[in-house]
């Protein structure tokens, strides 16, 4: 299970009542690592005059690595981080998070860092099992 989704979310999920503040905070308590990844690029993006901010550090674990994969390869999970962040995310192998200005989509870094080129020359041989 990718989320700890408490009993009264739960609840109001089947009566098909949950906004974006419950979602995003079950996300947070359920996927901390995900969540200090995110929120840490999208500050960096917002206090700095980059392009676009980016995790380049490997996971501590398997655990952590886990999260990261969940909270990336879920639409939902994915989308409501930018929606709670306002930002763009992009992802490269098992731990590259990067954070764009929504601005920045379909510009020239965004392209650049999405495209098959970036994904290829991003590799290496202690990433291939990630």
């Amino acid at each position: 299970m990718s989320l700890d989704v408490p009993a009264a979310l739960l609840e109001r999920a089947e009566r098909g009542e949950v906004d974006d503040a419950d979602f995003v905070e079950c996300v947070r308590t359920s996927l901390p690592y995900a969540w200090e990844v995110v929120s840490r690029v999208a500050g960096e993006l917002q206090s700095g005059t980059a392009e676009f901010a980016d995790n380049v550090v490997p996971p501590p674990d398997e655990v952590a690595r886990g999260q990261l994969l969940r909270a990336m390869a879920s639409d939902a999970i994915r989308g409501g981080l930018e929606r709670h962040f306002g930002v763009k995310l992009a992802f490269q192998n098992c731990h590259r998070v990067a954070a764009f200005p929504l601005s920045a989509v379909g510009g020239d870094t965004y392209s650049t860092f999405i495209g098959t080129r970036a994904q290829l020359l991003n590799q290496s041989p202690e990433l291939r099992n990630c």
